[in-house]
C-alpha cells in the first residue's frame, strides 16, 4: 500500500531470583583492573532478548579478558519493572548493572512504576534490532499479505503475542503494523508475555496466530525450520535472513526498531561508573563482540556515558507522550 513512511515508535528506539554464572572460558588480566564483583540483572525470564543480550556480552567480557566472572541473574515481574525497582533500591552499588531497553521503558509507564530509568546510572546503549512477524512451521500464513487479510477480517479474534507488556517493543510493533494495514490498534487482541521465553511456547503451540518480537530472540527455532518469519521491520533485509523480506517489500510502509543497553544504581561514583562504560568499550573494540553482533543478527548502536544519559531521557518522554496518547498511560 502507498502511505507515508510510518516510523513514529521506531524514531523512539526506537519474587526469588535465579541466579546463574556466566558461562564460557575465561581469561585473566594482567593489569589488576576489570569489573571484580560484577553482576548483570535481567528483568525477565531466561530465554528472551535482554537474558541474551546479558549473557552473550558477560561471555565475551570473560573471554576475552575483561572480567574473570560475571553473574548474570534474572528477576522477572511486571515488565522488568521489579527489576527497575530493585536496581533503584540498590543505590550505590557500582557492582550491578540492569540489563534494559525500550520494554522497560514502557513498562514504567503502563505498570505505573514508582521506579523510572531515568532514576537510574545511564552506563551504555548496547544494539538495536529489527522485529519479526513470525508463525509456527505449520501455519497457514506464508506472507504478510496470507496474514494481514486473514487479520483484518477479524481482528478481535486474532491472538497476537509479545515478549514484553504493553509499551514495550513487542507490543507497539503490533500496534503499528496494525494501523499501516488498516486494523484499529483498540481491536488488536494483543497477548503479553514475561519474555521471549515465555512467548516461544506459545507460539510454536499456536496459542497465537502470530508473534511480534526481536529476530535475535528465536534464531535458533528459526534456523531448525520450527518457526518461520513472514517479514522484518527492518530498512533493508537483514544478513541473517536473506530470504525474508522486509515489511516495505510487502507493500507495508512500516519500519520499526528496538534497542538495548545497560543501566546501574543511581548514587554510584563516577569512578565505578566509568568502570563499566571502559569495560563496555573493550568489549565492543573486540572481533568476539563484532562475530556476535552478525550472528544474533544485532545492529551496531553503542553510546556510553553522558550521551546515552540524554538519549535515555529522551527516550523517557517520548514514550510516556506516545502511551498517553494511546490511552496506555
Amino acid at each position: 500500500m502507498k502511505t507515508a513512511r510510518r516510523n513514529i515508535l521506531g524514531a523512539l528506539m526506537i519474587a526469588p531470583i535465579m541466579a546463574v554464572s556466566a558461562c564460557g572460558a575465561t581469561a585473566n588480566r594482567d593489569d589488576g583492573e576489570g569489573l571484580g564483583e560484577a553482576r548483570i540483572m535481567v528483568p525477565n525470564s531466561p530465554g528472551g532478548g535482554y537474558d541474551t543480550t546479558a549473557r552473550v556480552a558477560a561471555k565475551v567480557m570473560e573471554d576475552v579478558g575483561i572480567a574473570d566472572n560475571i553473574e548474570v541473574f534474572n528477576l522477572s515481574g511486571a515488565g522488568g519493572t521489579v527489576g527497575l525497582q530493585r536496581t533503584v533500591n540498590e543505590e550505590g552499588n557500582g557492582d550491578l548493572v540492569m540489563q534494559m531497553g525500550l520494554g522497560v521503558v514502557g513498562a514504567s509507564y503502563t505498570q505505573d512504576s514508582e521506579a523510572k530509568l531515568t532514576d537510574t546510572t545511564a552506563v551504555a546503549r548496547l544494539i538495536e534490532e529489527a522485529g519479526g512477524i513470525v508463525v509456527p512451521a505449520d501455519s497457514p500464513y506464508d506472507t504478510m499479505a496470507d496474514l494481514v487479510e486473514a487479520w483484518k477480517a477479524d481482528p478481535g479474534d486474532f491472538a497476537v503475542g509479545g515478549g514484553s507488556s504493553p509499551g514495550g517493543p513487542d507490543h507497539l510493533l503490533p500496534m503499528q503494523l496494525a494501523e499501516t494495514v488498516g486494523i484499529d490498534p483498540a481491536e488488536v487482541n494483543y497477548v503479553s508475555y514475561d519474555g521471549g521465553g515465555e512467548l516461544l511456547p506459545a507460539v510454536l503451540g499456536g496459542k497465537v496466530a502470530f508473534a511480534a518480537t526481536g529476530i535475535g530472540e528465536f534464531i535458533d527455532q528459526i534456523d531448525a525450520g520450527q518457526l518461520k518469519v513472514l517479514g522484518v521491520s527492518s530498512e533493508e533485509t537483514l544478513d541473517i535472513l536473506p530470504d525474508v523480506p522486509t515489511l516495505l517489500e510487502s507493500d507495508i510502509d512500516l519500519v520499526f526498531t528496538n534497542w538495548r543497553g545497560w543501566v546501574a544504581p543511581p548514587g554510584i561514583s563516577d569512578d565505578e561508573r566509568q568502570k563499566w562504560i571502559d569495560a563496555l568499550e573493550e568489549m565492543y573494540d573486540s572481533q568476539e563482540w563484532q562475530d556476535e553482533l552478525e550472528k544474533q543478527g544485532w545492529d551496531d548502536a553503542f553510546l556510553a556515558g553522558d550521551e546515552f544519559t540524554d538519549f535515555l531521557a529522551a527516550e523517557d518522554e517520548k514514550v510516556g507522550t506516545v502511551l498517553e496518547e494511546l490511552g496506555l498511560s
